[in-house]
């Protein structure tokens, strides 16, 4: 008795794979037109696709998901090898998924008063446009991740003046920035340009997708307690020497 195809060795129609991924058949075909799928394996004059097929389509869904263009989604995938294999389209997702959820999204005027729980005035949008929370549309607005949203509304109902809330941001943005730069420097240097002078081994690739999926949580969540800690210091150091 034969055992059962796993979900690694199964082969399925574009119907099917549809149906797994969500991501419709008109638009499978246009990707495989474009070269960013490869050509599905032919059994008889059904095209059939296997598990790299739909890591792929995934990889594909997740950067159009973040925003990506498809000229940048094209750039992106010309790095992976057609005929890479699940494993390492897994640490390529790994790889560019958010170190934190930050999707766009559009909405009218009439649904962003509806979270702010109030009217929202010009001035209001400006401010939350130059904290980095939105972007101003003709109509309508594009909101930058519900947490930034709901950070910016948070500091507009503060009582302190927007000014200042807009200069602390530019601040932050502005240190955080250069972290950011930093840390992925370091990762390049220490972990991924190793991986690649190894000749990217395939017994590493799982393991590499698990620790980095580790690396981000702990990361961000070092940063906001050394961040508590050195506002902790300042404050202390202020105060002993008023």
């Amino acid at each position: 008795m034969s055992a059962a195809p796993t979900e690694s060795d199964e082969l399925l129609t574009v119907d099917q794979l549809a149906e797994r991924t969500g991501v419709s058949v008109r638009t499978i075909r246009f990707y495989a037109g474009k070269g960013l799928l490869p050509a599905p394996r032919l059994r008889g004059r059904t095209g059939l696709y296997d598990a790299a097929h739909r890591a792929r389509l995934e990889l594909i869904s997740e950067l159009s998901g973040l925003g990506f263009t498809l000229a940048a989604i094209e750039k992106q995938l010309a790095r992976v090898p057609l005929d890479a294999g699940p494993e390492e389209l897994a640490l390529q997702r790994a790889l560019l998924t958010p170190w934190i959820p930050e999707r766009d999204e559009e909405i009218g005027h009439a649904e962003l008063d509806r979270r702010a729980g109030r009217a929202l005035t010009d001035d209001d949008l400006t401010a939350l446009e130059d904290l980095g929370a939105l972007t101003r549309l003709e109509g309508s607005v594009r909101v930058h991740g519900e947490a930034s949203l709901a950070t910016a509304l948070e500091a507009l109902d503060s009582g302190l003046p927007p000014e200042l809330w807009q200069r602390a941001h530019a601040v932050i943005e502005k240190h955080t920035a250069a972290l950011a730069e930093d840390l992925m420097a370091l990762f390049q240097d220490e972990v991924l340009q190793p991986y690649r002078d190894r000749g990217r081994p395939a017994g590493e690739r799982r393991r590499l997708a698990a620790a980095l999926a580790r690396l981000k949580p702990i990361t961000v969540q070092g940063v906001v307690a050394t961040f508590g800690r050195e506002v902790n210091r300042t404050i202390r150091e202020r105060a002993s020497g008023s």
